[in-house]
């Protein structure tokens, strides 16, 4: 999509019908906007994303949709591909967590949390669970994360 990773922020997602999309593109506008350039906003698809990409950030926004009670399988692919390599040089790292569902989230929401707690990476803002449609207010929820992740990671307050 855009950039090479330069130590921002890395956004990570997946959204088959569009949905997810929109989320983290409210995301991603806020980031963007609440650091004015003086921080990089990386997009990655999770079929693209890899190790590099990982080690490179300084926190991480992750956007899934709930699929049959789990994560995307892109998404699971992006953590497969990333884990052992990312292991020991990304303890700590900073990361939220954006999940759509049509009728449940939170069978995919616990199946990220348990592969980031092997990574020992740290969640610093709640996760933001959207079921059924996405609304304005959900769209304003997800440009909160984004702005505030951003923010704080540019202001050192999640430090990695």
């Amino acid at each position: 999509m855009d950039g090479d990773g330069g130590g921002g922020l890395l956004v990570v997602e997946h959204s088959r019908r569009g949905t997810t999309r929109q989320l983290t593109d409210a995301a991603v506008d806020a980031a963007r906007a609440a650091v004015e350039g003086s921080l990089e906003v990386v997009v990655r698809d999770a079929f693209e994303a890899g190790p590099d990409d990982v080690l490179g950030a300084r926190a991480l926004l992750l956007a899934t949709p709930a699929r049959f009670g789990y994560m995307s399988g892109a998404l699971k692919d992006f953590f497969e591909r990333v884990y052992h390599p990312c292991l020991d040089a990304t303890r700590g790292l900073p990361y939220a967590l954006i999940v759509k569902g049509d009728t449940d989230v939170d069978g995919a929401v616990t199946s990220v949390e348990r592969i980031v707690a092997g990574l020992q990476w740290k969640l610093v803002l709640p996760v933001l669970r959207v079921v059924g449609d996405v609304g304005p207010g959900d769209l304003e929820s997800a440009a909160e994360i984004g702005g505030s992740l951003a923010a704080g990671l540019e202001a050192g307050i999640f430090g990695h």
